[in-house]
């Protein structure tokens, strides 16, 4: 695993940490409703879930900017195959986060 798959694998865990964390947090002043309701539905935590890996990879491609041009092309690539990577495996991925 590349230094570069390190990288996104640990942004997309922390992209998805807030979604664990919705079940038991407690709401702050100005947090709006929804970010502590549970999705209910699969179809619901799949639309959820895609919206996290689009995220990853923002924070991914930010990322690859702050590095030298001679590695930047590389980084870029690697943050849109595991995007691809990511959406083509979405319903294994909320599958493995919500057991039934």
């Amino acid at each position: 695993m590349t230094i570069h798959n390190t990288l996104l694998t640990t942004l997309f865990a922390c992209s998805l940490a807030p979604l664990a964390l919705a079940q038991t947090a407690t709401p702050q002043p100005g947090d709006p409703q929804r970010w502590y309701q549970e999705d209910s539905t699969a179809q619901a935590q799949l639309r959820t879930l895609r919206k996290e890996i689009a995220a990853a990879l923002a924070e991914a491609k930010k990322a690859c900017r702050s590095e030298p041009s001679a590695t930047r092309a590389t980084c870029l690539k690697d943050a849109q195959d595991t995007y691809r990577q990511d959406m083509a495996n979405a319903e294994k991925l909320r599958e493995a986060a919500h057991p039934q």
